[in-house]
């Protein structure tokens, strides 16, 4: 019996939706069962988690990255219809304010950056990033000896992030945009500027150069997300981060596997 239940005592997690578009992700543990984002409606997000045979009824916490639309559109929904506890910084809470409607009171909480929260049997750890919102933190979830990290919108990964985020069992990392497929494409030139810049996103080959300075001998699996629907493209995102490691000799497919996510499709709901 103490086997049986020593293998059930795990963590697990689905990218129910990355993308220009969208963004949330559901962990859960024996415990607990969160979000992190909600940048889809609450119709769509009840959808994902159906499609992956769990039900919105019963998560309980909902972790808010930053206040843009595609991370933060079905905040206000979720909050009030399923009673979800949300966590944020400070900064972000103003930021979303008239984004997500009103919020009781009761359901609001500040989750400081660079702070570390306790979840009953989860551990939540907060980071910032260089992006062009107001206080813009990811996390690091860590259950059972085990960690998950998610981080898609950056213009890079500074060395004390890299530092924070090293050796984790797995990642949700950011591949946004082919960078050539950027420059040629139809996007104003201000709005490229934008992409490109330290406080953007993290084109496929910044994602492949990230992953081989952090990943360890415990990283087993690594989602790549966030992609552009203007520029990019699911395979070109694969076979670049996939060819730059294995130039460097780093096991892909051997020693850990890349999986790929969508915009509207759930990945399997996985052990880390």
């Amino acid at each position: 019996m103490a086997i049986e239940n020593q293998q059930e005592d795990t963590m697990k997690i689905s990218v129910l939706a990355s993308g220009s578009t969208g963004n949330v992700t559901y962990i859960e543990t024996p415990k607990r069962k969160i979000l992190v984002d909600a940048g889809l409606s609450g119709k769509k997000i009840a959808g994902l988690m159906k499609s992956i045979g769990r039900d919105l009824n019963n998560v309980d916490s909902l972790l808010v990255t930053h206040e843009h639309s595609d991370h933060c559109k079905g905040v206000g929904v979720l909050a009030r219809k399923y009673h979800l506890n949300v966590y944020a910084n400070e900064g972000t809470w103003d930021a979303m304010a008239h984004k997500i409607g009103k919020i009781p009171t009761e359901q609001k909480h500040l989750f400081g950056m660079g702070k570390t929260m306790s979840f009953d049997d989860l551990d939540v750890e907060s980071f910032g990033v260089s992006h062009d919102a107001v206080a813009p933190q990811f996390y690091q979830v860590h259950h059972n000896g085990h960690s998950f990290v998610i981080l898609t919108d950056t213009g890079y990964v500074s060395e004390n992030v890299e530092g924070i985020i090293q050796n984790a069992d797995g990642y949700l990392l950011e591949c946004n945009h082919d960078v050539e497929m950027l420059r040629m494409g139809g996007y104003p030139w201000p709005l490229k500027q934008r992409i490109l810049s330290d406080r953007g996103h993290l084109s496929n080959d910044d994602g492949a150069t990230a992953l081989m300075d952090i990943l360890g001998r415990n990283t087993k699996k690594i989602y790549l997300g966030h992609l552009s629907q203007d520029n990019n493209v699911k395979e070109l995102a694969h076979l670049t981060v996939a060819s730059s490691m294995k130039q460097h000799d780093f096991g892909v497919g051997h020693d850990f596997n890349l999986f790929d996510t969508d915009p509207d499709k759930a990945t399997k709901l996985t052990v880390i």
